[in-house]
């Protein structure tokens, strides 16, 4: 096995280190205080290249590997979380749906410009009175000829008063009024994906106030009245919504893993350098082997989350499924991060209980990563379903393409 990264790798994992370190590291405060995004960070994040990292350039994308895409990820979130949630539901959720399942129409007109970062885009799944059973959503669109018209609400949606098109996922074979069983043989199968252009009529969108974390980041809902949608914007057949959506939690869990690597990263970092020069007793803290002892662990938690994300993005280069790995890294970075945190609080005392040090902001943010996406309690039914046999992997009718360097840069 060759762990070590190519010298693409390590120019995109500076280019994102150094854009979040000079650029948003020295305001982040002041907005996480306020509650109130950057207003310039979509666009800088567009213009780097950033959002567009993973995709081939024949569909205005980078180029670069699944890997660098999560590279990226763990600098962004070692900076702040809501750089990393960007990642997360524009480019993991929205435009790698896109990527994965659409039609080539829909890659040159939706893929392109998400991919350029002209346009911004988010995931729309989770509803009010409805989190981890995905398959009891409400929202609902009947087919009225060339058009679908779109009715309900989505709630927790990151990006919702920020994007331009949205993946919404909702049923299109609901049970009717007159209490007649829906044709689909279950609630799964029930379900299609649309992109919805968040500007049509009868579309609102607001923000919710008021969060624990990732208070830099807008987070909000989504109302459809009456939205005509045009069958030219299905993502996928009638009916593959489920398999969709699923799919595109393994994108947003890879993202989500990666960037939690950030924060234990982040965490040991500041633990460090407040230890080796905070004293006690007479001597830096970081020479008292309690202290030695929480830095330790860091440590390893932090090469374990890298090693578990790398892992996924080497299979997602090879084109090969990875659920269960991906719920590995995703249940132990986010855990691990919080863990990291707290004992980063710990190592500086009272400091570390004031927003004059970082290591507070990383423990409210990482809190959040082990409740969305899929919440460490549903990743353990993942993968104790695995272990026993009773989950397994069914070919899909369109993977997510392996990883080709020619093809993805455009070089034959």
């Amino acid at each position: 096995m060759d762990f070590s990264l190519s010298p693409e790798h390590l120019m995109i994992q500076k280019t994102v280190r150094d854009f979040a370190l000079k650029e948003v590291a020295p305001v982040i405060k002041e907005h996480d205080r306020k509650q109130e995004p950057i207003p310039w960070v979509l666009n800088r994040l567009g213009e780097l290249g950033i959002l567009g990292l993973p995709f081939p350039v024949r569909y205005g994308g980078r180029g670069a590997d699944y890997l660098a895409w999560g590279l990226a990820c763990e600098e962004l979130e070692a900076v702040d979380t809501h750089l990393r949630v960007v990642m997360s539901v524009h480019t993991g959720l929205c435009a790698m749906s896109i990527f994965q399942w659409g039609t080539e129409d829909q890659k040159q007109r939706l893929l392109v410009p998400l991919a350029k970062g002209e346009q911004i885009g988010c995931g729309a799944f989770t509803e009010p009175g409805m989190g981890s059973d995905v398959a009891a959503m409400r929202t609902s669109a009947k087919r009225d000829g060339d058009h679908y018209i779109l009715n309900g609400e989505k709630m927790w949606i990151s990006l919702a008063s920020k994007a331009d098109l949205a993946l919404v996922t909702v049923k299109t074979n609901p049970s009717t009024s007159s209490g007649q069983r829906p044709s689909a043989s279950k609630p799964s199968e029930a379900l299609s994906s649309f992109i919805i252009d968040l500007h049509s009529p009868g579309v609102k969108t607001g923000d919710i106030h008021g969060k624990l974390g990732v208070r830099a980041g807008a987070t909000g809902w989504i109302s459809f009245t009456d939205v005509k949608v045009p069958v030219e914007n299905r993502l996928g057949q009638e009916g593959e919504g489920f398999k969709i959506t699923m799919s595109g939690f393994d994108h947003g869990r890879y993202t989500v893993a990666s960037g939690a690597t950030g924060i234990i990263r982040a965490s040991l970092e500041a633990s460090v350098k407040y230890a080796q020069t905070r004293q006690t007793f007479g001597k830096p803290i970081a020479e008292h082997q309690l202290i030695q002892e929480k830095l330790a662990k860091m440590s390893q938690d932090y090469e374990i989350a890298r090693l578990l994300y790398y892992q996924v993005g080497w299979l997602k280069n090879q084109g090969q499924r990875c659920t269960r790995e991906t719920s590995f890294a995703k249940k132990f970075a986010t855990e691990a991060s919080f863990s990291a945190a707290a004992e980063a609080i710990q190592i500086h005392g009272a400091y570390g209980y004031s927003d004059e040090f970082d290591v507070e902001r990383y423990l409210r943010n990482s809190k959040g990563a082990m409740i969305y996406e899929g919440s460490s309690e549903i990743q353990t039914l993942i993968q104790a379903g695995y272990a026993l046999g009773e989950r397994i992997d069914k070919p899909l009718r369109c993977e997510l393409p392996a990883y080709d360097e020619k093809a993805w840069q455009g070089l034959g």
